[in-house]
């Protein structure tokens, strides 16, 4: 896809009996009854699996950074279950994510849901009302015999506590509930601590009427928010028994704009290779263009889970540590792209999600970066959707340790928007909260003679009606995370680039306010009219640094 890493080389159910005909059901606070219910403890606390064939992982999750791991065999379909405290003759519901082959949420003796197989996550609902005299219901999860490995996240059982022994007392009301920062995206939380009879276990974020987080400290950021968007929040304190306090006094938080004014980021960086094709002097091009910034390109392993130059030369101390400090000196900076087309990658070769953010970390300490680029391509990462998880996870982590840094994901396109694969990277960044500031695609390869100015177009409306209902972004929000990286005169498939075509592309990534610029490469941005495809010029007639002076004039 990306060309220019080719030039470099039974199950029914019966329901639990019914309430007394005099005796009507109470209806259910929202309120999760669950211990554990995200497995963000890293253990099974809370939970009881079958066989031992439970096991809590960092991916594939549904948020947070763990989910249920239920290896089911021929003999054991792997059931996990955890008994709660309920109240007789009262309504509950019964929510999970899950993804697997043949996976079930139920009550044990009462309702089941059930799906057949998903590649992602996908949501189980089931409700239930408890008998006139039930006070603990067994809820559980299971897979089916020799179907494989299924994945849980985010089970909730919402209703009033059964009281555990008598106690139906409800914690305080949280106080002091205030906003300590935003972004376009976030809004972060704190609060003081509640009291109760016996112990507060959690505190529940709700935005508006809908649960945001739980959290078990006094603090919780939201993620996955719309820019320049008004947002309501409230808190709630938890005890073990399941009683919830009254709603704190709500905050009103408007996010930060979105790409727009003084907060947004805007980008305009052509790729610059040191690994082949004449590699130009930057101050050149600089002084030539009044480019400020070069995504330099690329960072892969050197082996394991270590980050290097091309594999193969050092973070610091050689010829692109030299290239870096000129383009500083001259008043830019670089974005490194990690990853690519073809080479050995750190998303298949770090084992964990904080394996490779640690390996993204040494990246980021060596220049002191304000932004990353995770080129992200091929079947060993775009099409893997283990790593897709991984990387994602991974940029999580990198930006809650490093406030202020952007994450950029590069990607391939169809020419009417993201492929299957692209689709699924986005849905996951949002049901990770991953938090990318750009998606960023390539709208080239297509193919001979391909309207380069208006499949590029299509391909990015068709990103922006992706990210739009993904997120619920307006139109402003979802260009404003948006990215186009295109290729400068002729493709390996013989498309044609103008510099004509790229200042149409630039002109409308203005006009839609798009948050990135950039194509491959500066070493191609040399005339050879009749030269083909090759790593130093770009097979057609122009003048020398054109398509970056173009570039340049990007601002979104």
């Amino acid at each position: 896809m990306r060309s220019r890493h080719r030039l470099l080389a039974g199950l029914s159910a019966t329901v639990l009996a019914a309430a007394a005909a005099v005796a009507l059901p109470s209806t259910a606070q929202a309120a999760n009854l669950l211990s554990n219910p995200g497995f963000e403890t890293g253990s099974l606390s809370g939970w009881s699996c079958s066989g031992g064939l439970g096991s809590v992982v960092s991916t594939p999750v549904r948020s947070g950074t763990r989910a249920l791991a239920g290896a089911a065999s021929a003999s054991d379909n792997a059931k996990c279950t955890q008994t709660v405290s309920v109240q007789p003759n009262t309504a509950y519901s019964l929510t999970g994510w899950v993804r697997g082959s043949n996976v079930y949420l139920g009550v044990t003796g009462g309702s089941s849901t059930w799906t057949t197989s998903t590649g992602s996550y996908a949501q189980l609902t089931v409700s239930f009302t408890t008998g006139a005299s039930q006070t603990t219901a067994e809820i559980y999860l299971h897979g089916w015999y020799g179907t494989g490995t299924y994945y849980a996240d985010d089970i909730s059982l919402d209703g009033p506590g059964g009281g555990g022994g008598g106690d139906t007392q409800a914690p305080t009301t949280p106080t002091n509930f205030r906003s300590t920062a935003k972004t376009s995206s976030s809004v972060s939380l704190a609060w003081n601590a509640a009291t109760d009879n016996t112990a507060v276990t959690g505190y529940d974020v709700y935005r508006g009427s809908t649960l945001a987080t739980s959290v078990t400290g006094t603090s919780a950021t939201v993620t996955g928010l719309a820019a320049s968007t008004a947002y309501s929040f409230t808190v709630r304190a938890r005890d073990a028994a399941g009683n919830t306090s009254p709603a704190s006094t709500a905050v009103n938080v408007t996010t930060e704009a979105g790409g727009g004014g003084g907060t947004g980021f805007k980008q305009a960086a052509p790729y610059l290779y040191l690994g082949w094709g004449d590699p130009p002097s930057v101050s050149t091009v600089m002084s030539a263009t009044g480019i400020k910034w070069f995504t330099m390109a690329f960072i892969l392993s050197s082996g394991g889970c270590n980050p290097a130059w091309d594999g193969t030369r050092p973070l610091t101390g050689g010829t692109d540590q030299s290239t870096i400090n000129a383009i500083r000196a001259a008043g830019g900076d670089i974005v490194p792209s990690i990853g690519g087309w073809s080479g050995n990658k750190l998303g298949p070769n770090c084992a964990t999600p904080e394996a490779l953010a640690g390996a993204y970390q040494q990246v980021i300490n060596a220049y002191g970066l304000k932004a990353i680029d995770v080129d992200i391509e091929n079947t060993d990462e775009f099409e893997n959707e283990a790593v897709q998880d991984r990387i994602l996870n991974a940029l999580k982590i990198v930006k809650q340790n490093n406030p202020g840094l952007r994450t950029i994901i590069t990607f391939g396109t169809s020419t009417t928007g993201p492929t299957w694969w692209g689709n699924r990277l986005i849905e996951r960044a949002n049901a990770l909260q991953a938090n990318i500031d750009v998606f960023t695609i390539m709208p080239f390869d297509f193919g001979g003679g391909a309207d380069m100015y208006g499949n590029t177009v299509n391909a990015t409306e068709g990103l922006k009606t992706k990210l739009k209902s993904t997120f619920g972004w307006d139109d402003a929000t979802a260009y404003a995370h948006i990215g186009i990286s295109g290729m400068n005169g002729l493709s390996d498939q013989q498309e044609l680039t103008s510099p004509q075509i790229w200042t149409q592309i630039k002109d409308w990534a203005n006009s839609h306010h798009i948050a990135r610029l950039a194509y491959w490469s500066v070493n191609r941005d040399r005339p050879c009219p009749g030269g083909g495809v090759t790593s130093n010029c770009s097979g057609i007639s122009q003048s020398n640094w054109q398509f970056t002076s173009i570039t340049a004039g990007f601002t979104g």
